[in-house]
């Protein structure tokens, strides 16, 4: 059964690039495009990167609960819609979200089969460097992240599996190995189980039959 994939970190943690690099090296994960009332930054695109909406739209989606979760990081909203999330799980494929620790704990209470991923910066140094890389980031814009950065590590126990982000390529086997580790735990396939369960009991039962009459 496909389940949702949350990857939360620091702004400048990594958690969008190693969701792109997931999607493109496996064909069983599908992306939520999550909404924002943020401009777009040079070379995004409304509906691949974000759904870019007005306010006032937002307002309105929240209000008419479109969203699975939604909250305002650095002074904008960001959310999830629950029809992107429902659509990639109608497919057949894991959804992978990059969501911030607030929209986490929402997000988790309407999808409670939600796998969380904390990924971590290697250092505070390479924090820092990653945000001023960018070039998008004022004096004031970077302090405000980096105090949400201090914040966020707190919330970490929310979180079953967390990853350091020093080297990408490690970072995304480490996160793909955990998709196909929780693909196979018990609890996410009872109904498949039992009844594979229930074909060896009979063919195990009739083997016995069998070689019982053969005495």
């Amino acid at each position: 059964m496909p389940f949702p994939i949350i990857l939360s970190s620091p702004s400048g943690g990594g958690k969008t690039t190693i969701a792109h690099q997931l999607l493109a090296k496996r064909q069983d994960l599908g992306y939520s495009v999550s909404c924002t009332t943020r401009p777009p930054r040079e070379g995004e695109l409304d509906g691949r990167d974000y759904h870019f909406r007005s306010l006032e739209s937002f307002r309105r989606g929240q209000a008419a609960g479109e969203f699975a979760e939604s909250a305002e990081v650095h002074g904008h909203l960001y959310g999830t819609l629950r029809a992107e999330v429902e659509r990639v799980l109608s497919e057949g494929k894991h959804v992978i979200m990059d969501i911030d620790v607030q929209g986490t704990k929402q997000f988790f209470a309407a999808f409670p089969e939600s796998v969380l991923i904390f990924i971590l910066p290697p250092s505070a140094e390479a924090l820092v460097e990653r945000l001023t890389a960018r070039g998008t980031e004022d004096p004031k814009s970077l302090i405000r992240r980096l105090r949400s950065a201090k914040d966020e590590l707190k919330a970490i126990d929310l979180y079953p599996y967390v990853v350091v982000n020093d080297r990408i390529d490690s970072a995304v086997a480490a996160i793909s190995s955990i998709i196909d580790a929780e693909g196979v735990r018990r609890s996410r396939n009872r109904r498949s189980l039992a009844a594979r369960i229930r074909e060896l009991e009979d063919g195990i039962q009739r083997a016995i039959d069998h070689h019982s009459t053969r005495k």
